[in-house]
């Protein structure tokens, strides 16, 4: 007997180009929200399945593959995205999101890389934002890549691996002042230790259990995954001079941070700092304990709870604004 699908499939010409939008809905009254996936390149709309399906939600959710990422490059492999086109492209899609749903506002959850984009589009649109949601919310990329390193160096020498230590060493500085294909290959590097000694997400069995178990992916969908970083170079420049804290900490939309107590690949003590200095209609930050970068997949029933119990106050919010 056939399952009813829980989701919908379309794309959307955004930009000029075919862009993959997915949706989970509830009821139409409910608000809207619309998840911002990291890498860049690494689209995470494969494992919504794992958070969405069957899941007890009061409010839709969209994911998107951005330009240079998942099904959207597989349509459009000659495009190259920068911070600007990926600026662009979001304020097209909460726009049509917005008249989909006959929505106000649309609520904005950024995760890693997509947690730069969301910060940016919530302090320049508020006009258009329910809320923000900053999950791994990067705050100075150099300073996180620095920060996670002396933890990874530090959990290397407590555990007294000496094979793991002689890696360390043959890597070298870290990290590098400006990204490059040697640059890119530390950082691999990198992630594939603190990936071992569960301080980063996890991109091997992980990831291809869930993309096996996805309903929305085929063979062909794996290769933006090999390809999505060398895609997006241009990106990761641009992402080497980031500091959110020079943005601003003044918000005019409520603000949420979901952070997963183990996460050093953006490490909780940047971004709670940054947090206390945040000026918004509503805050809160929550901490999932035992957590890693990627939350939604380490306690998927935990991280649900936390975005309903974040929506539900902003629109709680927004609604007390119009009486």
């Amino acid at each position: 007997m056939k399952t009813e699908k829980q989701y919908t499939e379309e794309y959307v010409r955004i930009g000029g180009i075919e862009q993959y939008l997915l949706h989970y809905r509830s009821k139409p009254e409910d608000p809207v929200l619309l998840f911002i996936h990291g890498g860049p390149g690494q689209t995470e709309s494969f494992f919504a399945f794992l958070v969405e399906e069957y899941a007890e939600r009061d409010y839709n959710i969209v994911y998107y593959d951005q330009r240079g990422a998942g099904k959207t490059w597989l349509r459009n492999k000659k495009s190259r995205p920068d911070t600007e086109i990926l600026k662009k492209d979001l304020l097209e899609i909460v726009l049509y999101l917005k008249k989909q749903y006959g929505k106000d506002k649309i609520g904005v959850l950024g995760h890693s890389w997509g947690s730069v984009l969301g910060s940016m589009f919530v302090l320049e649109h508020p006009e258009h934002t329910l809320c923000y949601i900053g999950c791994g919310q990067v705050i100075d990329i150099v300073e996180n890549e620095r920060t996670g390193y002396a933890i990874l160096k530090a959990a290397i020498g407590k555990g007294g691996n000496k094979r793991d230590q002689r890696k360390l060493e043959r890597i070298g500085a870290y990290p590098l002042p400006q990204f490059d294909l040697k640059a890119y290959r530390k950082m691999g590097q990198i992630r594939s230790l603190q990936g071992k000694y569960k301080l980063a997400q996890d991109f091997g069995r992980t990831v291809i259990d869930l993309w096996r178990r996805s309903p929305i992916m085929g063979m062909r969908d794996l290769v933006p995954f090999v390809t999505g970083m060398s895609v997006n170079m241009q990106l990761m420049r641009e992402l080497m001079t980031y500091d959110l804290r020079k943005k601003g900490s003044s918000y005019q939309v409520p603000v949420y941070y979901v952070l997963g107590e183990k996460d050093s690949q953006t490490p909780i003590a940047l971004s709670t700092k940054y947090f206390e200095t945040v000026q918004a209609p509503d805050k809160k930050l929550y901490l999932i304990p035992g957590a890693g970068h990627a939350p939604m997949i380490d306690d998927v029933e935990t991280y649900r709870q936390v975005v309903r119990e974040s929506v539900r106050r902003a629109q709680s919010l927004a609604e007390s604004g119009k009486e």
